[in-house]
């Protein structure tokens, strides 16, 4: 066996797998808060539910390959996938959307490939993607109406509600998402008939500007401690916002920045799902040409296609494209007078 002969210094990084996924579980309090304030105790059921499957999943799946429970749990990955699921999944959606959303993320999207480091896509992605996909319905109409009282509602009944033995009264309290609404009613609206809808109160949508700030904030923690690099976040939002201002700019007709950016899941998509350092490049240039395409196709697919978050899909197609991106933007290295490129090699 051969080994690559490199010089020192052989510096080790303060920042292991566990103490990063920590500080990731941490970074999305901010916005958990403001979701549960604005839609109630659902979801919190959703992270619980989905971080005990995640990690049951884990477990079996490494009792049969016969690995190190200890050493691949204690890395919390399987973790902040079930977080990142609750938070993404609509607070009332049946138990078993997101049963099945959590086992696909973790048994398929992530063990099959060979576990932590080795999976081309995101695991969450891929399995808020495949429900998304299949129950249409119970994933873009079960979102709880901020303007609704729901909070008011105890755990239990919240519970009740979710795993199916409770009343039909949960369909009152129900409603599709501002991204959803505006998408689909502008078409024969104007803005100001469209946001006369409670769903968007005063401001820009009600609720869902406080989550995506509060999804800013932890995103920022995260870059000022150095968890995650600027460049993906800011290239995608950057992104989106030039289609938004040059072929979005007339409200009457599609929906605006305000809404692209503090509505739906722009800010979670943007600093705790296109960072994931696994499924995206790893040169700066690169995660600027990654996150630039996420932006662009979230709003490709906000605007003509029939998904009005978007995110998941723009997230998963440019993991297709990461190690693409990662042949074309290696750095200079030392010793060479300009970086590899192509086929071309180092000259």
């Amino acid at each position: 066996m051969s080994f690559l002969r490199i010089s020192s210094p052989h510096a080790r990084g303060k920042n292991s797998t566990k103490s990063v996924m920590q500080q990731v579980a941490l970074a999305t309090m901010p916005g958990f808060l403001a979701l549960f304030y604005f839609f109630g105790w659902g979801v919190f059921i959703n992270i619980i539910w989905c971080v005990l499957l995640a990690v049951t999943a884990e477990t079996a799946v490494l009792l049969l390959r016969k690995r190190p429970l200890s050493f691949y749990l204690s890395d919390y990955s399987a973790v902040v996938t079930g977080i990142l699921l609750g938070l993404a999944l609509p607070p009332f959606a049946p138990w078993w959307v997101s049963a099945i959303a959590t086992l696909f993320a973790i048994i398929v999207a992530k063990q099959l490939y060979g576990g932590m480091g080795m999976n081309p896509f995101n695991p969450a992605m891929v399995g808020y993607a495949l429900v998304l996909i299949s129950f249409p319905v119970a994933m873009t109409t079960n979102w709880s109406n901020p303007v609704n009282p729901t909070g008011t509602a105890d755990f239990l009944t919240h519970l009740q509600w979710i795993f199916g033995f409770g009343s039909n009264a949960i369909d009152v309290f129900t409603a599709a998402t501002p991204l959803d609404i505006y998408k689909h009613e502008i078409a024969a609206s104007t803005e100001a008939v469209v946001r006369q809808s409670p769903a968007f109160g005063s401001f820009i949508s009600y609720g869902w500007e406080w989550v995506n700030i509060g999804f800013l904030l932890g995103g920022l923690y995260l870059v000022l401690r150095k968890i995650i690099s600027w460049h993906t976040p800011v290239a995608l939002l950057v992104s989106l916002s030039i289609l938004s201002l040059a072929l979005g700019w007339d409200a009457d007709q599609v929906t605006p920045l305000s809404i692209h950016l503090l509505s739906g899941g722009t800010m979670l998509g943007a600093f705790f799902i296109a960072t994931d350092p696994v499924t995206g490049p790893s040169s700066p240039r690169g995660k600027l040409i990654f996150g630039a395409g996420i932006g662009v196709l979230i709003y490709i697919i906000r605007t003509y296609g029939n998904y009005p978050d978007a995110v998941a899909f723009a997230v998963l197609l440019m993991n297709f494209a990461a190690p693409f991106i990662d042949y074309y933007t290696q750095p200079r290295t030392y010793g060479h007078s300009r970086s590899k490129r192509g086929f071309g090699g180092n000259k």
